[in-house]
């Protein structure tokens, strides 16, 4: 089972120069581009964005390594690099104006890009990464990636429920870590059984940059566009208590909102929450976009 099936196939596949990246729209109205965080892709947003697609235009991607991506040795997989990659899907793509909504290490990936690009015209962002904080499930991911067999060994021990329910695995993820076993492991965790699938994901482990993370506060001093933050309460990785010391480092302003319960993959569990506290900041975003557009037409 493939990402085709959420929004059918791509409309098209988008050429970066390093990669070609499938590209899904979806709905009608103000633009919103959607940024999947590691290890999924698209079809993360597969019951949020039917919710939003009446009101908005979903403009959805898989980055270069993840889901239906074709890529190369040569493609350019770093967080750094995906912001790039999604700045040049935004240039092809012709949006004056968007706003992003984005997960998980797509999170870091839309501050990335948001701060170098005045056409955003606001952020919603998941539990992501924190600046200064390292979690140590993270570390250990990195480790492994770089034991021999460390990575290939923990992506078998993933067809294992009792792993697959782990704090190591998925119960730092879900509230419920049955959550895991159904349409997600179909859509995320079998296709890592492909060498390839499972290759390109870890380039992004192996180009992971601890200075990028620890460099976000000096980038959401540089985002002018206003920020919400929806965070799960009970997320193992990235503690509500340190994200709340964030939300004066955006210059754009920022507000949280607090869903509990909800661990990191709170918007897979919870999506009807998460499409109702990113519609209706998107509506302001989108209201306050027209007026500035018409005063200064």
């Amino acid at each position: 089972m493939t990402n085709t099936l959420p929004f059918g196939a791509p409309s098209r596949f988008l050429d970066v120069g390093h990669s070609q990246v499938p590209y899904f729209r979806v709905g009608r109205g103000p633009d919103v581009l959607f940024i999947h965080g590691w290890p999924l892709h698209a079809a993360t947003f597969r019951d949020s964005v039917p919710l939003l697609s009446d009101r908005f235009t979903c403009h959805l991607i898989d980055l270069p390594g993840s889901g239906e991506s074709k890529w190369d040795a040569s493609s350019k997989i770093s967080l750094s690099d995906h912001a790039r990659t999604v700045r040049a899907v935004v240039d092809q793509l012709k949006l004056s104006r968007y706003a992003v909504v984005a997960h998980d290490s797509g999170a870091v990936i839309a501050r990335l890009l948001a701060a170098e690009d005045d056409r955003i015209t606001g952020l919603v962002l998941g539990n992501s990464e924190i600046p200064g904080h390292r979690p140590w499930q993270l570390g250990l991911y990195l480790a492994l990636n770089r034991v021999p067999f460390g990575a290939t060994l923990f992506g078998l021990g993933l067809r294992f429920r009792a792993l697959r329910h782990s704090a190591l695995a998925f119960g730092g993820c879900f509230h419920d870590p049955r959550v895991a076993d159904g349409e997600f492991r179909d859509l995320f965790l079998r296709p890592l059984q492909s060498p390839r699938v499972f290759a390109g994901e870890r380039r992004l482990l192996s180009s992971f940059d601890w200075r990028v993370i620890d460099g976000l506060a000096d980038v959401h001093a540089r985002i002018r566009a206003p920020v919400k933050l929806v965070w799960g309460a009970q997320d193992p990785y990235f503690p509500l208590e340190k994200v709340r010391s964030t939300l004066n480092q955006f210059a754009g302003g920022a507000t949280l909102s607090v869903i509990d319960p909800g661990k990191l993959f709170w918007h897979e569990e919870f999506a009807e929450r998460f499409a109702r506290e990113t519609e209706a900041f998107l509506e302001v975003c989108a209201a306050e976009a027209s007026r500035a557009m018409l005063s200064t037409a």
